[in-house]
């Protein structure tokens, strides 16, 4: 293993914690978040004439439509902050049309031409970017305004609240207030089930292999997968069948794993080329949304996804989708993944009420969790009745390898490679070789 290879965590921690001494120093902050603003062309803000003469402040956000149903993400938070701070502060959103890779790339690019809104999104999917966010002072330390304000504190579940914590105690996301929210699984289609003679979803992973071969017996396509993006829905099973084992387990803890080429990562890359031979001919090369619209036209009997797809299931179809955690009673979560960040290079007005709106979301996220749990089962569809069953059978939390590993490797590495492994032209040893490949690329470009 070449000294790269062997400083590979030490690089990253580093990466972390440079600069640290920034916690708790306002006032250097808060000079370079000015000089940011002064010359950033991109953080230009918007003030209009509000009643009494005061000014009411612009909060630039963007945010995604989702490209599968047209929804909206996150609209009601949005609303519900412009109609409480009419006057004082509106949330100024522009709505994109795109996946959540294009956005994330988009991310990047806005930073480097200081183009970004005053809150951003999905910026913990993208590890390296984050650290590199909070090395630069590009984004807001907020533990001085959760833990100074009581009532947004004891909204945040403790484990969420770790979850989005640095080891030395700092914050810089925004957190939800639950992870009831945050876990993903399979959802599958009754009907399908049923014709094959399929009467629950499989506990075991031993049934859950049967179960695909008894689907594909019965002219059933068993999995709506995709390749392209970070592989989201084949990587969730793949990662959750992995961590069944102890030394599974303790992988998918691991940040920034140092080399793929070991019996986890050979046993992801076996799971991960079974999968592909119970899926659809489209599969390569496609995003998400394919596998959503084979799921939802009936052309496959299972799809891997979280609680958010709950808003996402067509009303025609909201009687026969269920949902199960995965085999041996896993689900995926990593809450961190959720926090919203606020970008330092704006004045300290937009940025109080950037906290103020991710403050909102934390309390509309404890509100929407106690209205579930409080909600008559008879007033759910099926899919959200399995899901807080499934919630509430304490599963094993798996962490979502998006927020463990280097981007190199889920941007680029696993569209190109997975197709091949798929194809039976790259096997599982090559596979592991290739992701390898990967960490020191991602090592030369820090």
């Amino acid at each position: 293993m070449n000294n790269k290879r062997k400083n590979y965590r030490q690089e990253i921690r580093q990466t972390k914690y440079q600069g640290r001494s920034r916690k708790g120093g306002r006032l250097q902050a808060a000079a370079a978040a000015l000089l940011l603003a002064v010359t950033a062309a991109g953080c230009s803000e918007k003030n209009v004439q509000a009643p009494g003469g005061e000014e009411e402040v612009s909060i630039p956000v963007v945010l995604i439509v989702d490209s599968s149903t047209g929804i909206r993400n996150e609209e009601n938070v949005i609303q519900e902050f412009n109609r409480i701070y009419d006057g004082k502060w509106q949330a100024d959103v522009e709505w994109i049309m795109e996946t959540e890779e294009e956005y994330r790339r988009n991310l990047k690019r806005q930073n480097v031409t200081d183009t970004l809104p005053a809150v951003i999104t999905d910026v913990r999917m993208l590890p390296a970017f984050y650290y590199m966010m909070i090395q630069d002072g590009r984004i807001e330390e907020l533990s001085d305004y959760i833990y100074t304000d009581e009532e947004w504190k004891s909204m945040i579940e403790p484990s969420v609240l770790e979850s989005c914590s640095e080891e030395d105690g700092s914050i810089y996301l925004g957190p939800i207030s639950t992870a009831a929210f945050s876990c993903s699984g399979m959802f599958w289609n009754e009907e399908l089930f049923a014709r094959a003679g399929i009467e629950s979803f499989p506990e075991t992973w031993e049934e859950f292999w049967k179960c695909c071969e008894q689907l594909e017996s019965c002219g059933i396509t068993p999995l709506a997968l995709h390749t392209e993006g970070t592989a989201w829905a084949p990587m969730l099973i793949a990662t959750a069948e992995t961590a069944s084992s102890e030394e599974g387990a303790e992988f998918m803890e691991e940040f920034y794993p140092e080399t793929y080429q070991n019996e986890s990562g050979l046993r992801i890359a076996r799971t991960l080329q079974r999968l592909f031979s119970y899926t659809t001919e489209d599969a390569l090369y496609a995003d998400f949304d394919v596998s959503y619209e084979n799921f939802f036209s009936g052309r496959a009997a299972m799809i891997p996804n979280g609680y958010w797809m709950m808003d996402q299931i067509p009303e025609e179809w909201q009687d026969k989708v269920r949902f199960s955690a995965f085999p041996e009673n896993k689900m995926i979560s990593s809450p961190e993944s959720f926090g919203w960040a606020i970008v330092s290079g704006y004045s300290e007005e937009v940025k109080e009420g950037a906290a103020a709106l991710l403050k909102l979301r934390t309390r509309l996220n404890m509100e929407q969790r106690e209205e579930l749990f409080a909600k008559d089962p008879e007033e759910m569809i099926p899919a959200e009745r399995d899901y807080i069953a499934a919630y509430k059978n304490g599963p094993q939390l798996v962490p979502n390898y998006q927020v463990k590993w280097n981007s190199i490797l889920q941007e680029e590495t696993l569209g190109e490679i997975l197709p091949e492994l798929a194809r039976g032209k790259m096997n599982p040893e090559e596979f592991t070789a290739k992701e390898d490949e990967s960490i020191q690329k991602f090592l030369e470009e820090q």
